[in-house]
């Protein structure tokens, strides 16, 4: 294992990395940095977490130069991962005094066109970056590196054609750097249009599977909550993360989570970047132990200290799987994966096993007491419905609710008025949708019987008549 001073690095550079706290280089910051500094293309296939980011950076920060324009451009898949890249960017290229702008949707758009202006680095997402090139606000004659990371998450999500049509805006003579965990057909077709002569880079798993624990268990769909709520209870204090296929389940689970005492958060594509950005700084400061989301979060965050993956939904994939399982056991930790399966499960469970390189234990189902779990309101009612099987308690209500009903009905009858329920002749001939148009104040003629309101619409006219 070579040392960073064997890299060619400038001194102030080394400097910022000692003073981070790193002491020798990944084997892909070891493998990429000097093919980086010769300017080669490059096919990166690594891991999240595995210090790409530095890998690619370092050779990027040296090369750049202040005040020439925009010079390199990393496209990311999300909105977390282009600010964590931005992050490490800014923190070691302080030394040069270069400018970078971190670019995305879902923010205001006018503060990154004045930024632009005066950027050397960009790290943003395709889509935006996209929009800015539409409007003419991003300039790419002076681009002098490419960097496409996490390629293959980027082509799961859609974007291979806006990562076409930026391509196909930036200059012909630039290096190319892709980097993904999986190498695709996809990717090597983008490689073999795009890069000349790559250099195919691959390095081992991040994740020590020797380290990692992958169990799952199978249960009654009603009691799949409650199994994860006394998992979760019993575990020592940890960050711990639990996966969901959907942003309706991510946010069921978080609030009963929450209900029942436990320190939990929710994240998904659904809630404004302002507010993913304070729930991740939350979970890295460990403010919150127990983090739920979708997909959103698995891929490209690097999230240290994560002994736990829950998935309460399975994954639709073996890859996806393998994507969420590897928040843990990173850097020689010890990490547990665990899985909770119900019938609707099933197949995508099989779908899962399909890779033969995953093992994966049954586990006894512990006893374990059922929890209630408070059921999400239909519009316009008014108090949060349990979820219960207990007969005795829905039978309770039932008769509470009829108690109520058989006293208004007595009290109508006592006064002389209507049973409950009951309606007269005119209320069912002119139902409510006569008062309905009367509030609105028009018209309402036809046939003979003219009857509604017509409004007066003279200087003094007042309330309107009959």
């Amino acid at each position: 294992m070579k040392d960073f001073e064997n890299l060619g690095l400038s001194g102030p550079l080394l400097e910022l990395i000692k003073k981070s706290g790193f002491t020798e280089p990944s084997e892909i910051q070891e493998k990429t940095i000097p093919l980086v500094m010769k300017g080669r293309d490059i096919i990166g296939g690594s891991a999240t977490g595995s210090g790409k980011t530095l890998a690619f950076g370092t050779g990027i920060i040296e090369a750049v130069i202040p005040g020439k324009g925009l010079q390199s451009l990393i496209l990311t898949p999300t909105r977390e991962l282009a600010e964590q890249i931005g992050t490490v960017f800014k923190k070691f290229s302080g030394y040069k005094k270069l400018n970078v702008s971190v670019v995305y949707g879902g923010v205001n758009i006018g503060h990154q066109i004045r930024e632009l202006q005066k950027s050397e680095i960009v790290v943003g997402t395709p889509g935006r970056i996209l929009d800015h090139l539409e409007r003419g606000t991003i300039n790419f004659s002076d681009l002098k590196i490419l960097v496409l990371d996490e390629a293959d998450r980027m082509l799961d999500m859609g974007f291979i054609r806006d990562v076409e049509k930026i391509i196909k805006n930036c200059p012909k003579e630039r290096q190319t750097l892709l980097f993904s965990a999986t190498i695709s057909m996809d990717i090597e077709h983008l490689a073999k249009r795009y890069m000349k002569n790559p250099e195919t880079i691959s390095v081992e798993a991040y994740v020590d599977a020797k380290k990692l624990r992958q169990v799952y268990y199978d249960v009654q769909k009603n009691m799949k909550f409650s199994l994860l709520v006394n998992l979760l209870k019993r575990e020592t204090p940890g960050l711990i993360m639990v996966f969901c296929n959907t942003r309706h389940n991510t946010d069921f689970v978080a609030d009963n989570l929450k209900r029942l005492g436990v320190d939990a958060i929710a994240i998904h594509g659904g809630l404004t970047q302002d507010k993913r950005t304070k729930i991740m700084q939350k979970f890295h400061e460990k403010k919150v132990y127990v983090l739920v989301c979708t997909d959103i979060a698995a891929r490209g965050l690097d999230i240290k200290g994560v002994s736990h993956v829950y998935n309460y939904d399975i994954p639709k994939t073996s890859k996806e799987y393998i994507h969420r399982i590897g928040r843990t056991a990173r850097a020689g930790k010890e990490g547990i994966a665990i899985n909770i399966l119900s019938d609707r499960d099933y197949e995508n469970f099989n779908n899962v096993l399909r890779d033969e390189a995953l093992y994966i234990e049954k586990e006894e189902v512990p006893e374990i007491q059922q929890v209630r779990i408070m059921l999400e309101n239909p519009r316009g009612q008014r108090r949060n419905r349990w979820d219960s099987d207990n007969w005795k308690a829905r039978q309770q209500g039932r008769e509470r609710h009829g108690m109520r009903r058989e006293r208004r009905s007595r009290g109508n009858e006592g006064r002389g008025e209507r049973s409950f329920g009951e309606r007269s002749r005119s209320q069912k001939k002119f139902s409510g949708r006569r008062n309905i148009r009367q509030r609105s104040g028009k018209y309402l003629g036809g046939g003979r019987r003219k009857f509604g309101m017509k409004k007066n619409f003279s200087r003094g006219g007042g309330r309107g008549r009959y």
